[in-house]
């Protein structure tokens, strides 16, 4: 089964406009002097009329082919609107529970991916949104620049706002988690001599607006070292304590690491602020896989991947400025001070379709909950660990420790074996696509599973990891 890879403000309470297709297979077989409008009308839900229906009809009504082929979705007659039955949050993390999850979901039938760290598989409604919201354009530019700004303005920047326990004029959408770090890193009010302290784990793009700042404006980069496993909280909130000094500025560091590992955030903004220091956090691996709660963590600002766990199209993510540190993180693109959300806004024509998608994905996640997701990942993720522990060779470097460890990736060397070439070649041999992490001193391998994942596609991985040795 194949998949395919959505701002003005209106009054509250309304619909919210979300363009949306249950079946792209007709204009797919076209042929290029058909009619796109004729083959919109069948076979799927009228545009038009999905557009009264508001976002929370998006999960039902743009899943009518979930867990089939997007290319061979079932025919609905003129007039209807066939739908599953609507999600709840499961409640036990076993497969069974997460059976209707996992059919709004749609893959090749001889893959199995394992790599949501890197890049999330978006619900077969995001997919039809994107593609409807681009059709829409390609119809009437006009009208579908403003409903799809709608959809953005009233149900995706607020419902992420709510979602993450902020205000929704504290929220911006970026193209990634990248973006965003460097936006936090450029607005940030330093002179020369002021520190920036990172740790050893940061990703590149965490790093990377710290050094162009440094090159630029003369402040001064310092790192701690954390270990890799991470023993307790304790353990991260003393190193970092121990490496603040008079002149730090700036504390930057992930939520969770490329590793795994689960930084105590709470207690390290808390840290910082009492020192008069900005915390500026890397919520990539974070946001879609637990509940995270912005106000409640206290940090200066936050930025996010929504095409990892979130389950948003490909190139989503966004900023969070919290309004209290405005003055001290400026906009990089509007002069003056701090006015509000729309300061940090990135200027120019904004990918529309693929923003309003979002608001598939955050229907999918509402509709299952964080905190389900949470329970969910960190079950598989938990078996594998079981298996792993019996693998002759295999040493696991992100621990049983929930406090620091993330639900859903797993992280782990394999005596012997390069990481790099058995990604590769598990992922030819067996069609299982996983991640390498040759990285904080590890030859390791990175196993990232999300809610559509099972237990039996572990079994299979573990097999396959075996046969590496052999």
């Amino acid at each position: 089964m194949r998949g395919i890879d959505a701002d003005a403000a209106s009054p509250a309470g309304e619909p919210v406009p979300v363009p949306v297709r249950a079946d792209v297979r007709d204009t797919r077989a076209m042929s290029v002097h058909g009619s796109a409008r004729d083959a919109s009308d069948r076979g799927r839900v009228s545009r038009r009329r999905f557009l009264t229906t508001g976002a929370v009809g998006l999960a039902g009504a743009s899943a009518a082919a979930c867990g089939q082929s997007v290319l061979h979705a079932p025919e609905v007659a003129d007039g209807e609107e066939a739908s599953p039955d609507p999600l709840s949050p499961p409640a036990q993390p076993d497969d069974g529970a997460w059976t209707a999850a996992r059919s709004r979901f749609a893959l090749e039938s001889d893959t199995t991916y394992m790599n949501n760290a890197s890049l999330g598989k978006p619900p077969i409604a995001v997919a039809h949104a994107v593609a409807s919201g681009y059709e829409a354009l390609s119809e009437n530019p006009f009208r579908a620049k403003a409903e799809l700004s709608d959809v953005v303005s009233r149900r995706v920047v607020p419902g992420l706002a709510t979602l993450l326990g902020a205000d929704a004029d504290e929220v911006v959408l970026t193209r990634n988690a990248s973006e965003a770090l460097h936006m936090g890193a450029t607005g940030a009010v330093l002179r020369p001599e002021d520190e920036v302290l990172l740790t050893s784990q940061e990703h590149p793009a965490g790093r990377r607006p710290w050094e162009v700042r440094q090159l630029r404006d003369g402040v001064k980069l310092r790192t701690v070292f954390m270990p890799s496993p991470l023993e307790s909280e304790d353990e991260a909130v003393e190193l970092i304590e121990a490496a603040l000094s008079s002149a730090t500025r700036v504390l930057a560091f992930c939520h969770v690491t490329r590793g795994g590992h689960l930084y105590p955030v709470r207690r390290l903004c808390a840290l910082a602020r009492e020192r008069g220091v900005l915390s500026h956090v890397d919520g990539a691996q974070a946001v879609g896989m637990f509940p995270v709660d912005l106000h409640d963590l206290g940090c200066d600002t936050y930025s996010a991947s929504l095409h990892k766990w979130f389950l948003g199209p490909m190139g989503t993510g966004l900023l969070y400025v919290r309004a209290a540190s405005r003055e001290r993180v400026l906009s990089p693109f509007a002069p003056g001070g701090p006015t509000g959300a729309a300061a940090y806004r990135p200027p120019g024509t904004a990918d529309l379709p693929v923003r309003a998608a979002l608001a598939a994905a955050l229907d999918f996640l509402e509709a299952v909950t964080p905190a389900a997701v949470m329970r969910r990942t960190r079950h598989l993720s938990d078996h594998l660990k079981e298996r792993l522990e019996q693998m002759p060779g295999a040493t696991l470097l992100s621990g049983r420790d929930a406090a620091v460890s993330c639900p859903g990736s797993t992280i782990f060397e394999i005596a012997g074996v390069d990481a790099v070439a058995a990604v590769e070649r598990i992922g030819r041999r067996a069609g299982i696509h996983i991640d390498e992490h040759q990285r904080d001193g590890h030859n390791a391998v990175r196993v990232s599973t999300h809610v559509y994942n099972t237990q039996a596609e572990i079994g299979r991985l573990v097999a396959e990891l075996a046969r590496l040795r052999t």
